[in-house]
């Protein structure tokens, strides 16, 4: 009998080694499989540090309001206090690229995965703006009423565009799958696996749909090639870890 045990542990063990060498997901959580690093994945987040991100304004990480922790990183806001840390960038910019991230949201929290910010036109002025995948409690958050026909829901493109009704929300304090896709000024939102979100940024429609947005008073809103990634602090408890880029080469 213990010798079949034995038989049975080495075979798992076989299998499991053989999946890492061909790529497959090794469950490890801030890592890369053999199979995306070929493929031309990079971590924007290694699970221990700060590395590759900054303050927009101090160009630094924050002393407070984010904490690393177990793999983990979070947003900790001081009770009843707002923005104690401020958001965070990328300190690399990207143009085309794909981009997941694992999120988890608490009861009734708010905040969002922006991409094309910048943080250099007018000493900074638009160091906060930038096309946002809002993250939102959808049931008990307010913003989720407001806006309009849902724009200012999960995955949704905040304030612009509502996510497809069918997307698939795991809830507070359980982990979502964020993927962003962008290929030149055609952009994709998904959640979970499932597409929510589809446009093109400046054709008629676009500008349109800015002018009637929040961002219409934002000159150059979404207008940049380029820009860095944003998790933003909103003043609510929100996690993140396995985030994770490939940049897209034409």
């Amino acid at each position: 009998m213990k010798r079949l045990i034995y038989v049975f542990a080495a075979l798992l063990v076989f299998l499991s080694a053989g999946n890492i060498a061909k790529g497959q997901p090794n469950n490890v959580d801030n890592t890369l499989t053999a199979k995306e690093v070929k493929d031309g994945w990079k971590l924007l987040f290694d699970g221990k540090t700060s590395g590759g991100w900054m303050n927009p304004k101090s160009k630094a990480f924050p002393s407070g309001g984010w904490t690393i922790q177990d793999g983990i990183l979070s947003v900790n806001p001081a009770k009843g206090v707002q923005n104690t840390g401020g958001d965070i960038v990328t300190v690399e910019k990207y143009k085309d690229f794909e981009l997941g991230v694992d999120f988890m949201y608490t009861p009734g929290a708010n905040s969002g995965i922006k991409y094309f910010v910048d943080t250099e036109t007018k000493n900074g002025a638009l160091a906060s703006i930038g096309c946002e995948y809002q993250v939102l409690d959808d049931k008990l958050h307010p913003d989720a009423k407001l806006g309009k026909n849902g724009n200012r829901t999960l995955a949704g493109l905040y304030d612009l565009i509502p996510p497809k009704s069918s997307k698939i929300d795991n809830g507070p304090d359980k982990w979502n799958h964020a993927t962003i896709i962008v290929k030149g000024n055609h952009i994709q939102h998904w959640l979970n696996g499932q597409i929510t979100v589809e446009y093109d940024r400046g054709t008629p429609a676009w500008k349109e749909l800015v002018a009637t947005s929040k961002f219409k008073t934002s000159p150059g809103f979404s207008e940049v090639t380029e820009g860095r990634i944003l998790l933003q602090d909103h003043g609510n408890a929100v996690s993140f870890k396995n985030i994770k880029i490939k940049e897209i080469k034409n």
